[in-house]
């Protein structure tokens, strides 16, 4: 093996331990996508295929929450949502690197409920592209808790998993046990915004020996899958309460907000009826280009 490796790798290179083991793991289990099997380049990757299938959530979105937006002028006054201008949240910003699609399940299911960890590394990644100055302007990482009971079951809490990869992506202070969470919540499943609120209200605390690496910093919030933001909105406002500069939340996942396409509706509706109110240059086609 030794005479053979020798032989196949480039003279012009040094290798070290690491990357002799890698070079022959890949000789022995060439790295293929972890959905489909196929071929990749390297171990952890998606193929064309599998990466094509992903919605990822650019602009045109919502600057307060993330929640994206089917056009330009779908959005309110400022670029904010309808549902961030009723109820603004207490978090800053928000972001999402995916659309809660068939694609994206197929990476955040396993990953969540099926112990295929790996599957954080590639959703990390994601991630920081969508909340590139969200991670660039973070003093400090933390992720959404899990209850002890829920955390004792599924035997890792997978926002953790994507707070620590982000922090070796950009360097970021990571602090898994910033926060606990004090009671097990129902599932939020099936619930409207503030019925999911009134379930969370209260669940998070700041851990007192760790509020001193908090206090006037901002923080970068991580979970996996936001809805309605009520769990994000829950942590942050006892981050806030806890002496933190501001909070930032960036997930892997972003499930559609029907109110959106309610708002969008009755903006088209309004345009018609009134034509001579719509500023054409908000409608115009570049402003659709951009559109994810």
């Amino acid at each position: 093996m030794a005479r053979l490796l020798s032989e196949w790798l480039p003279r012009t290179e040094s290798y070290s331990p690491d990357r002799l083991v890698a070079v022959v793991l890949d000789l022995l289990l060439p790295p293929t996508c972890i959905l489909c099997s196929t071929p990749v380049d390297k171990p952890g990757l998606l193929c064309g295929s599998c990466f094509g299938e992903l919605s990822p959530i650019g602009e045109p979105c919502c600057v307060s929450c993330g929640t994206p937006f089917e056009l330009a002028w779908h959005s309110a006054e400022g670029g904010v949502c309808q549902r961030c201008i009723d109820a603004p949240p207490s978090f800053e910003r928000a972001r999402a690197a995916l659309t809660y699609d068939n694609a994206s399940r197929r990476l955040v299911l396993p990953f969540k409920h099926g112990d295929r960890i790996e599957f954080a590394w590639v959703l990390a990644q994601l991630m920081a592209r969508a909340g590139a100055e969200l991670l660039r302007e973070a003093d400090v990482i933390v992720p959404v808790p899990l209850h002890r009971r829920r955390l004792f079951v599924r035997r890792y809490n997978q926002a953790a998993l994507l707070a620590r990869s982000l922090g070796r992506i950009g360097g970021n202070v990571v602090i898994v046990d910033a926060m606990v969470r004090t009671r097990a919540t129902h599932s939020l499943d099936g619930k409207s915004a503030a019925e999911r609120r009134d379930e969370v209200a209260g669940a998070f605390l700041v851990r007192p020996r760790r509020a001193d690496q908090l206090a006037g910093r901002r923080i970068l919030l991580i979970d996996d899958v936001m809805t309605s933001g009520a769990t994000t909105g829950a942590c942050a406002e006892s981050l806030l309460a806890a002496g933190a500069a501001a909070v930032d939340v960036l997930v892997a996942v972003r499930v559609p907000d029907p109110r959106v396409g309610q708002v969008m509706r009755r903006s088209y509706r309004r345009r018609k009826v009134q034509p001579a109110t719509v500023n054409p240059s908000q409608a115009s086609p570049s402003h659709v280009e951009n559109d994810s």
